[in-house]
């Protein structure tokens, strides 16, 4: 399927453009098979706590988010090491990009459209990431929920992109891996894009999606290029 013509494509940060993975890899000598238990733990509970009513007076702040699941996470495997858990939350800084990333974003930003994130991670857990993946140029702009407030699905998020660029929301593509994303991006009225990259089945497709691929790779030829 071709979506209709976009001209901005707005990605999610984590499981899209940047592959957490590496970050249960990092511990794995320490941990053996727990590590994929703890970051599978530690990334659900984060975004629950994300989910979850901010407190009065409280700011949308994912590193506190993030800090909070990993007490949470290690707990829940009986692991209390401080220096590992140090190495564990320095990882969202340093993620890094699926393969294919740099490549799509060039190759769309040659077709004439504009490229930027929007992420719940703070200003700088996604600047961190962005930097050390020397992505910066590949980007038009990097834009963070801390600036609302909010944590998406919260639609003011959403609106960030679309207050940013000057645009309507469905001449903006939003390209997400997680189906909570993309079904509120969706009820926002961008085209959305779903990256499946656990080829979950067809029918567990996310409430909005208007095209599906296996990764980035995809994505130029959904926009017409």
């Amino acid at each position: 399927m071709i979506l209709a013509p976009a001209r901005v494509c707005v990605f999610d940060a984590y499981g899209t453009l940047f592959d957490l993975s590496g970050i249960s890899r990092s511990v794995r000598a320490e941990l053996g098979e727990r590590a994929d238990t703890l970051m599978r733990v530690w990334r659900r509970r984060q975004l629950e706590i994300s989910w979850l009513p901010l407190r009065p007076g409280a700011g949308a702040d994912f590193w506190r988010v993030t800090d909070e699941a990993l007490d949470f996470a290690m707990n829940s495997i009986g692991l209390d090491d401080p220096r590992l858990r140090l190495r564990l939350m320095e990882g969202w800084l340093t993620p890094s990009p699926y393969p294919e990333v740099v490549e799509t974003l060039a190759r769309l930003r040659a077709m004439g459209c504009s490229t930027a994130i929007l992420s719940n991670g703070s200003a700088r857990m996604i600047g961190g990431a962005v930097a050390a993946a020397g992505m910066a140029d590949s980007l038009d702009a990097v834009l963070s929920a801390e600036a609302v407030g909010r944590f998406k699905p919260d639609p003011l998020v959403y609106n960030l992109a679309a207050t940013h660029f000057g645009l309507a929301p469905e001449s903006v593509c939003f390209v997400s891996a997680n189906a909570w994303d993309v079904s509120g991006a969706a009820a926002f009225g961008f085209q959305v894009v779903w990256i499946n990259r656990d080829n979950t089945p067809a029918e567990k497709t996310p409430q909005g999606t208007r095209a599906t691929a296996a990764d980035l790779a995809g994505l130029p030829a959904i926009l017409g290029g």
